[in-house]
């Protein structure tokens, strides 16, 4: 079941970026940034904590160092039904 951002907000998620900086396979001395963003729910972070083990299992790139940022940009508690509606002519 896939969501929309809206809905995944709705639901708590937050909009999670993620800088990951890893070893080059050929070049072990030298860091690469790869710069991974999703909607996550902090602060255990499912979606994350899956691409980082997807990362480590499937990849090459030894992972040195993960620095997250999460924005929660809609909380259930900021929307409201309104009543009514009023129309100005």
């Amino acid at each position: 079941m896939t969501f929309s951002a809206f809905e995944l907000q709705m639901r708590g998620y937050g909009l999670t970026t993620a800088e990951i900086h890893y070893h080059l396979p050929d070049h072990p001395h030298l860091l690469q940034l790869y710069v991974w963003q999703e909607y996550d729910l902090a602060p255990k972070f499912p979606t994350l904590k899956g691409f980082l083990d997807f990362w480590s299992r499937e990849l090459d790139g030894v992972l040195h160092s993960v620095r997250i940022a999460h924005n929660r940009l809609v909380g259930p508690r900021e929307w409201r039904a309104v009543n009514g509606v009023l129309t100005l002519q």
